[in-house]
C-alpha cells in the first residue's frame, strides 16, 4: 500500500482525523505595539471584532484593543496551544492565568466546561511582533467528557528535541509535543488526555529539516490516523510527489514515510493517533457525541457560566513588561 493517501491545501483551519477534531494556524506578521499591548497600526478598515481578513499579513480576530480571543467557553475536548512565535496571554474561569510563548505549550482539558481567553499581546514597541501558533482540539472519549478542567504548562525549555543528522550530515530536529520519538518520550500530556494512554499512539511533533535534509517518518501504532502538515519552506519531496508549503500529507501508518527537503529550511506538523471512533457533535466550541449532549451543555453554560468569570474584562491581559509565567488554580506561580 503506498504510505502517502491524499495530499491537500491548507487553509487557516486545518482538517484533521480522529482523534483530532481541527487545528488553528495563525501566522500573524503584528507590527510594533502601541505600549498598551495593541498594534501601533491604524484599526481603520477593520471589522473589530470579527477580523479574521488578514490585511497588511495580520488580523485583530475577535479582540477590540489587542489581538486575540476574549473570553469564551469550551465543553467536552481538549486545547493544545503551541507558541512558537509571540506570546498569548491565557485567563480562565478557573482562576488561573499566565504569559506564555516563544515556543512554549498549553494543554488544556476542557472537559464540562471552562471559559478561557487568549490575547496576544503586541509586547515589542520597537520592532514587529510576529505571531506562529497551533492550537490543536483534541477530542476526549465519552467516558471523559465531563472530567473536571485541568489547566498545564509544558515550558519551551523542558520540551524534548531530538536532533540528528541524516547521512549527508544535513541536520534534523524532531520537537516532542506529545508522543515519543527514537526512544525519547514526551512530557506527560494531561491526566484525562485520550494521549495519556500510550496504546492510543498520540504523537504531536514539530519537525524541522534542513535544506536537502532527508527524514524518515517511522511506522506508527497500528489503527492510527497520521496526517503531517508541511507550513514553512519552498518544497519537499514525499514518496515520488513534489509538495508545495501549505499542504497536508495523508500517510499510512503501517507505511515508512521519506521526505526530502528542497533548497530552504522546511518545517512541518506531525498529528497522530488511534481514532475514538465515536459519534462527534460540535456546535461552535462546544462537542459532545449527540445533539442532547450540546443542549446540556449549554443549559449548564447559561445556569453556571462553568464557575464565572473573574477577570475584570473579557479581554485580560497581563502587564507590558511581564514575562513568562503560570498561575494554576491552586494558586501555584512559575515564573521562567
Amino acid at each position: 500500500m503506498a504510505a502517502i493517501q491524499k495530499i491537500t491545501r491548507l487553509q487557516m483551519q486545518w482538517d484533521t482525523q480522529d482523534p483530532f477534531l481541527f487545528c488553528a494556524f495563525h501566522n500573524d506578521n503584528f507590527p510594533k505595539g502601541n505600549g498598551k499591548l495593541g498594534p501601533v497600526d491604524s484599526l481603520t478598515g477593520r471589522n473589530i471584532g470579527q477580523d479574521f481578513t488578514q490585511k497588511d499579513g495580520w488580523a485583530m480576530y475577535h479582540g477590540s484593543k489587542v489581538p486575540g480571543f476574549p473570553a469564551h467557553p469550551h465543553v467536552g475536548f481538549e486545547t493544545i496551544t503551541i507558541a512558537e512565535r509571540g506570546f498569548v496571554d491565557h485567563s480562565d474561569s478557573l482562576g488561573a492565568s499566565g504569559r506564555f510563548g516563544k515556543g512554549d505549550v498549553q494543554w488544556m482539558t476542557a472537559g464540562k466546561g471552562v471559559q478561557h481567553s487568549e490575547m496576544f499581546p503586541l509586547v515589542n514597541t520597537e520592532k514587529e511582533n510576529p505571531l506562529l501558533l497551533f492550537q490543536i482540539w483534541l477530542n476526549l472519549p465519552a467516558k471523559s467528557k465531563s472530567v473536571a478542567p485541568y489547566f498545564g504548562m509544558m515550558w519551551h525549555e523542558n520540551i524534548p528535541v531530538v536532533s540528528k543528522e541524516d547521512s549527508n550530515g544535513n541536520n534534523i530536529k524532531v520537537k516532542l509535543v506529545a508522543g515519543s520519538f527514537d526512544g525519547q518520550k514526551a512530557l506527560n500530556p494531561a491526566p484525562d488526555s485520550w494521549a495519556a494512554n500510550p496504546d492510543n499512539g498520540i504523537n504531536i511533533w514539530l519537525i524541522s529539516l534542513e535544506p536537502n535534509a532527508e527524514f524518515i517518518v517511522p511506522k506508527g501504532i497500528d489503527g492510527a490516523n497520521r496526517s503531517l502538515y508541511f507550513y514553512e519552506g519552498d518544497a519537499i519531496a514525499a514518496e515520488g510527489f513534489d509538495i508545495p508549503p501549505m499542504h497536508q500529507i495523508k500517510a499510512d501508518v503501517n507505511e515508512l514515510l521519506r521526505l526530502k527537503n528542497g533548497s530552504s529550511p522546511a518545517q512541518l506538523l506531525l498529528l497522530e493517533g488511534k481514532p475514538i471512533g465515536e459519534p462527534v457533535v460540535k456546535h461552535g466550541p462546544f462537542v459532545g457525541n449527540s445533539r442532547q449532549d450540546i443542549e446540556k451543555a449549554f443549559s449548564n453554560f447559561q445556569e453556571t457560566q462553568f464557575g464565572g468569570w473573574p477577570w475584570s474584562t473579557n479581554e485580560h491581559t497581563h502587564a507590558p513588561e511581564t514575562e513568562r509565567f503560570a498561575i494554576y488554580p491552586d494558586g501555584k506561580k512559575e515564573e521562567l
